[in-house]
């Protein structure tokens, strides 16, 4: 929704759920009106076809892509590895690393093949030519260890681990690629559960330096950045977004 609200004529979301999708595009629509295009496609990113059918589509449709935000993620099993199914274990990096990673993939092999953007070569004569951006969401424990969550959090450093292989890879393209690491944030799930809610209140107040949870706008705001030719010369950074966390 950020970047329809900060001007993009047309947004491209996906998700496993069809029902909150599509939930998903009216609120885009009602909170930035109709000037914006919303192109939605349901499926499992884990799924290779899928994703590779999702990207020609919307190249069919937009004819390029010029930011990518990889959000999608479980957190799945929480038990310690001796008590995790493979099953488990796969499921989570499924989801979480291999989406990330062939999203990442297909759109990477349409980036490299455009034409620079244009707010990267106005007025811009000292910069090099950009022709994309990707930030990928890696949660903070790809930085800091968790208990009873080792596939999770090897699943989300893989990620940051991704996001600085492909920096140095693709910097010849002029395509950036960074990563927003969100703590604890004030999400759906996290609302609609008041149990979970109840338990996170002692951790938050012991262990984040600012003693309050976060909103989602403010994970927003820094993926936007990440993306605009304001931080033209940040690639193959992690960015924590956690009041503290990793800094304790």
């Amino acid at each position: 929704m950020a970047f329809a609200q900060e001007g993009c004529p047309c947004v491209a979301i996906t998700d496993i759920n069809a029902v909150k999708l599509e939930a998903m595009r009216l609120e885009i629509l009602n909170n930035t009106g109709t000037d914006v295009t919303v192109l939605t496609a349901a499926g499992d990113i884990s799924d290779e076809r899928f994703v590779n059918a999702l990207v020609k589509t919307i190249v069919e449709q937009t004819t390029r892509i010029d930011y990518l935000v990889n959000c999608a993620g479980v957190m799945g099993h929480s038990e310690i590895t001796t008590n995790t199914l493979a099953s488990q274990f796969d499921r989570i990096n499924d989801i979480n690393y291999r989406g990330s990673w062939l999203v990442t993939r297909a759109v990477l092999r349409v980036m490299i093949q455009q034409a620079p953007l244009s707010e990267t070569t106005a007025n811009n004569a000292h910069k090099p030519p950009q022709r994309g951006s990707i930030v990928n969401i890696a949660a903070q424990f790809g930085l800091v260890g968790r208990p009873r969550s080792t596939a999770y959090s090897a699943s989300n450093a893989a990620i940051i681990a991704m996001t600085k292989g492909d920096a140095i890879d693709y910097s010849p393209w002029g395509i950036r690629i960074n990563c927003v690491c969100p703590g604890f944030i004030d999400t759906p799930m996290v609302r609609g559960n008041p149990a979970a809610n109840s338990a996170l209140k002692p951790t938050i107040e012991s262990k984040v330096p600012m003693r309050r949870i976060g909103l989602p706008e403010e994970v927003a705001w820094c993926v936007l950045f990440l993306c605009s030719n304001k931080a033209s010369f940040v690639q193959g950074a992690s960015l924590p977004v956690d009041g503290g966390f990793t800094a304790m």
